[in-house]
């Protein structure tokens, strides 16, 4: 005797099936909650962002695509050697650059070489020399100094901490 059980039953397209699974609603369940933490992820924690010029050559290059950690400062602050998403207000450009001067200290640029309080910074990620010189000047208590690793084409940024997105993650 054969069951009837399955007979009744309208017989689902394979097609209808791999898309969908058994279980539709568990699908769209699984595909919801997918949504809603992509959504979140990409709104709240990490900003996807694309290099576009060579003012951070060699650490990255034009073209490549990096996340920004949006949380990373919540509870620290920048730190030299960070390389940082800076946002230029007037112009809603995104930019990578180093933090190289901490609010508060003395930058100045001799002979295309940085100096903080006087004294000369290694900066082995560097490549090549700031074009010019730059008078020595005080970052005030919320400011930060950023600057590209290609030295020879990057500006010279100082830009307030709220201006600081997040920071690159390797």
């Amino acid at each position: 005797m054969e069951s009837t059980e399955n007979a009744d039953a309208p017989s689902t397209p394979l097609w209808l099936r791999l898309i969908v699974g058994r279980r539709p609603l568990v699908t769209l369940l699984r595909a919801l909650v997918l949504v809603l933490v992509s959504v979140l992820v990409f709104r709240f924690w990490l900003l996807p962002i694309r290099v576009t010029g060579t003012s951070m050559v060699p650490t990255y290059h034009d073209r490549q695509v990096n996340f920004i950690n949006r949380l990373a400062y919540f509870h620290s602050h920048p730190k030299r050697g960070d390389i940082v998403c800076v946002r230029l207000s007037q112009q809603q450009l995104l930019l990578l650059k180093r933090v190289v001067g901490l609010p508060g200290e003395r930058v100045a640029i001799r002979q295309g070489v940085v100096y903080i309080n006087g004294d000369q910074i290694e900066e082995p990620y560097a490549n090549g020399k700031v074009p010019g010189r730059v008078a020595e000047f005080e970052l005030k208590t919320s400011e930060y100094f950023v600057i590209g690793d290609n030295r020879p084409v990057s500006d010279l940024l100082r830009r307030d901490e709220q201006d600081i997105l997040g920071k690159v993650i390797y």
